[in-house]
């Protein structure tokens, strides 16, 4: 199985520059490699879930260290969990402006980068689960080895990591061959994750398409 180690082996003999200067450079291209991963692979892999205790009369939650983006957000409403709907935060103002007043949460909204919004705002204590996804621990040669990227993603890892290795020595077409790679590896991931789940909280005539969902049925 690849590891870090065998990714700057394979980048180096790759890249066929022997320089101080790239080797020292190397940890950062792949740091930026992963990053740029995080940010284009929608994969199960990365997927997190936190539970949360939704207090009463209190509208925020803080997101765990780390959250990219929230997929979904749950909470346990009178013995069943109900999915709430996401809105932009202008919609969460002017849908429950009063927030002092209480009723059974509907939406919840990103307020900033680590607090979601929920409204209406609660009038007892909930339990809840945030689903979200995180960018998985950096790669480093002597504390992660590996991680999800190495093991199910490496293709589209090196890629990543040519990208910037040729950015880095100003080789314009070698950048544009290494990027039409990554982009293919990124469409293959996107491909197979949309193989392993069903589209269903898009369906309206889905069972699922009903106001506990992320996108109700009928609104």
């Amino acid at each position: 199985m690849p590891d870090y180690d065998y990714l700057i082996t394979d980048i180096k003999n790759t890249i066929e520059n022997d320089s101080t200067e790239f080797a020292t450079q190397l940890p950062k291209i792949v740091n930026k490699a992963e990053n740029k991963l995080t940010t284009d692979l929608d994969d199960h892999g990365l997927n997190s879930f936190v539970s949360v205790a939704v207090s009463a009369n209190v509208n925020t939650v803080s997101l765990a260290s780390g959250t990219r983006i929230v997929r979904n957000f749950s909470m346990t409403q009178d013995g069943a969990i109900k999915n709430m709907l996401l809105r932009t935060i202008e919609y969460a103002n002017d849908y429950w402006p009063v927030s002092a007043s209480t009723s059974a949460p509907v939406y919840y909204a990103y307020k900033d980068n680590t607090t979601i919004k929920i409204v209406p705002t609660p009038a007892s204590t909930h339990n809840g689960e945030i689903m979200y996804v995180s960018r998985p621990t950096t790669l480093t040669s002597t504390g992660t080895t590996s991680n999800y990227f190495t093991d199910f993603c490496y293709d589209a890892l090196f890629s990543a990591c040519m990208v910037e290795s040729s950015l880095f020595i100003k080789d314009s077409t070698a950048t544009q061959l290494w990027e039409t790679q990554y982009q293919y590896h990124i469409s293959a991931l996107r491909n197979q994750a949309r193989r392993t789940r069903q589209d269903d909280m898009a369906v309206n005539a889905s069972p699922a398409g009903g106001p506990d969902t992320l996108i109700a049925g009928s609104t």
